[in-house]
């Protein structure tokens, strides 16, 4: 699907929050399929104060927060409503093989890009990966579980 969502349809479908809301845009999703996503980092971002004050850095905690955040936005835009037109809410499950491969640093725009792998009993198992003007930053598979 072309549809691109902005903050506000991000924020009905999931509960995060500033500061912790860290998916700004959806570029575009197929359901049950794929979903691209942006985050634009900030030099403004509370984490920098900390990590680290001469040479931030995203955390790479966050970068995969990011990613299950992209993930769980995919699962809630692909599942079918129930009858009483509502949708579960889908959280972290799992993460392996996560890869950090460069530093994400203030003024970089995240790029994130979810694929499903499988899904399973509700469970659904995402191929993920962060990218910084097409230079991989991060990959992990995530696993996603109706909460």
């Amino acid at each position: 699907m072309s549809e691109v969502l902005d903050q506000l349809r991000i924020r009905e479908l999931i509960p995060h929050r500033y500061p912790f809301l860290l998916v700004d845009r959806v570029l575009a999703y197929v359901p049950h399929e794929s979903l691209s996503a942006v985050k634009n980092v900030s030099a403004n971002e509370p984490f920098f104060q900390g990590h680290f004050p001469e040479r931030p850095v995203m955390p790479g905690v966050l970068i995969v927060e990011a990613l299950a955040q992209a993930g769980c936005l995919l699962s809630q835009l692909s599942h079918d409503h129930d009858g009483k037109g509502e949708r579960p809410l889908y959280v972290l499950a799992g993460v392996d093989n996560a890869r950090f491969k460069r530093p994400v640093t203030p003024g970089d725009s995240l790029a994130l890009d979810i694929e499903v792998e499988k899904t399973r009993r509700g469970l659904w198992w995402y191929r993920c990966e962060a990218s910084v003007d097409g230079n991989l930053a991060a990959s992990a598979t995530i696993m996603s579980a109706p909460g």
